[in-house]
């Protein structure tokens, strides 16, 4: 899809030398991919303690 946006140079220049990728419309790309796994990261671990899983962790690892 193309789109026309306008980009901050520096932020750029930082992320095409931290992405590792050699075009900006890779940094782009690869940049939205980590953002979005970081937040469902985020996503996760807000959700620590608020599960209750009611699991024998024994039995299901096969211990005695």
């Amino acid at each position: 899809m193309r789109t026309t946006v306008d980009l901050n140079e520096s932020i750029m220049a930082d992320a095409l030398k931290w992405v590792g990728e050699s075009t900006k419309t890779g940094t782009i790309n690869e940049s939205m991919k980590i953002a979005i796994a970081f937040k469902k990261r985020m996503k996760l671990l807000s959700m620590a303690g608020k599960v209750k899983l009611d699991i024998d962790l024994n039995a299901t690892r096969n211990r005695k």
